[in-house]
This record gives C-alpha cells, sequence and structure tokens, in this order.
C-alpha cells in the first residue's frame, strides 16, 4: 500500500481512521485503469496490515459526484481483450474491498452511478448526501454490472426491487434508497463526510479485534443457514476471549474509565 497516489487522496484526519478521495473530479471521479491499479493495492494493503487503521471513509472529491462508474472515454476503441483485462483489474479491487477486514464507510457525496453505485454498495454501509442520486445503467450500453451490483442490492433493497432498477438502468434518489435500505443515513450535501467520520471515531474508539470479527461474522453468516451462522459466531466470539482488549474492556468498565484498546 502506497502513502500516495495519483487517482486517489489518503488523509489520517482523526485517529485510526483513514479517508480514502476517489480524486479525478475533472472526469466525474470516473474509474479508468490506475484508479483500479490504485485502488487494488489500497485495499490489499489494508488486508496485508489491518491494523494500519480502524476504520476507512471513502468519498469522492468535489460536491457533485461520488463516481461516474468506469472511465467511457478510456474504454472506447478498447478491444475486447483489453475490455477484459481492465475489468480483471476492477474485479480484484472490489474483491479485495469485501475482503477487507476494516470497516469501510461510503459518504456518497453525489452520484454513484454504474461502478461507482457498486463500489458504494460493496462498502459496509452508506452516507449520503441528500442530493445523492444512484444508478446502475450497465444495461444501456450493452453490458451488466460486473462489481457486485447484481448481488450487493439484491441484498439491501431485495430481489424485485433490485430487478427493477438494474433492468431499466434508471436512476433512485438518496431518499428512495434510504426507504428501500441501500442507504443507512441521509446528510445535508456539506455535512456526509462530516458525519461519516464522526461515526468512523465511534467505531475507531472501539476494541478493533472485535470490529473486525463482528464484520466477518455478519457477512458469513448472511450466507450460512441459521444454526451455521450461529456456530460461526461463537467460533468469533471465542476468538475475543483471550485477548488483551477483552481485559482491558472489562477492566476499564469497572474503572469507570475509557478502555485504551491496542488491537491485542
Amino acid at each position: 500500500m502506497a502513502n500516495t497516489y495519483e487517482t486517489l487522496r489518503l488523509e489520517e484526519p482523526q485517529a485510526h481512521t483513514l479517508l480514502v478521495t476517489l480524486n479525478r473530479p475533472e472526469v466525474g471521479n470516473a474509474m479508468n485503469t490506475l484508479m483500479g491499479i490504485e485502488l487494488l493495492d489500497l485495499w490489499d494493503g489494508i488486508n496485508a496490515d489491518p491494523a494500519r487503521c480502524r476504520c476507512v471513509v471513502l468519498t469522492g472529491a468535489g460536491e457533485r459526484i461520488f463516481c461516474a462508474g468506469g472511465d467511457l472515454k478510456e474504454r472506447n476503441g478498447m478491444t475486447d481483450a483489453q475490455w477484459q483485462a481492465q475489468h480483471l483489474i476492477f474485479e480484484r479491487g472490489i474483491r479485495a474491498l469485501l475482503a477487507c477486514p476494516v470497516p469501510v464507510i461510503a459518504a456518497v457525496n453525489g452520484a454513484a452511478y454504474a461502478g461507482g453505485c457498486e463500489i458504494s454498495l460493496c462498502c459496509d454501509f452508506i452516507y449520503a448526501s441528500e442530493t445523492a442520486r444512484f444508478a446502475l445503467t450497465e444495461v444501456t450500453l450493452g453490458i451488466m454490472p460486473g462489481a457486485g451490483g447484481t448481488q450487493n442490492l439484491p441484498r439491501a433493497a431485495g430481489g424485485r426491487r433490485a430487478k427493477e432498477i438494474l433492468l431499466t438502468g434508471k436512476p433512485f434518489t438518496a431518499q428512495e434508497g434510504l426507504e428501500w435500505g441501500v442507504v443507512n443515513r441521509l446528510c445535508p450535501p456539506q455535512e456526509v463526510v462530516a458525519q461519516a467520520l464522526e461515526t468512523a471515531r465511534v467505531i475507531a474508539g472501539n476494541a478493533p479485534l472485535s470490529t473486525r470479527q463482528i464484520k466477518q461474522s455478519v457477512n458469513h453468516g448472511l450466507n450460512m443457514d441459521l444454526a451455521s451462522a450461529m456456530m460461526f459466531e461463537i467460533e468469533a466470539y471465542n476468538r475475543l476471549v483471550p485477548t488483551e482488549d477483552r481485559r482491558e474492556g472489562v477492566l476499564a468498565f469497572n474503572e469507570k474509565r475509557k478502555p485504551n484498546f491496542q488491537g491485542r
């Protein structure tokens, strides 16, 4: 994981929190090949060293667009092989994001279309500007979502609603996203990142091993029958019992002070 990127801006605005900004505002933060490579490196780096941060907030540069999806100008004229090679980079980045053990909050500051919508759906939850709009427009281009859109949207909004969105390619508002379970919170346009960072601050103040185990338990449990998921949860729980953080949490409670979690 690099400290600086050309298409991403990385900041640490508060303790244990990484703010990642998709930084191509001149083209609506559209994903070109370089952004795909850099996102893959970012998520792979966090996966390899999850102690680097305790929460990630992902947003887009500017006030109008979170991410417009794939850079169609770059894709214009690509051969089939070139298109698929580029998309493989995007696929690997999405898999790395989904595998990220650290909680990731999408702070959707504006339009999240196509791949931009898919990236937000791959995050753990979404805070959206009241003016944000979402769409999966791939069907209007002769393709289909290939970064989890046909899987994550039905899990959030239900199959029937998701099929209507996917098959029409029509956008929906942040308010509709909230009503359908896609968005967790609506924020005034100038406050979406600040509110996401405040929630990140709360998460980062909790025991990092606990937050990772909770995320893993929820993600894997959703794909299991209830009995198997309960067993998975207990295995995750038992991994926390012998940790220093568990002992620190109980001690801090009894001493009436804020715990100092170390991730051990």
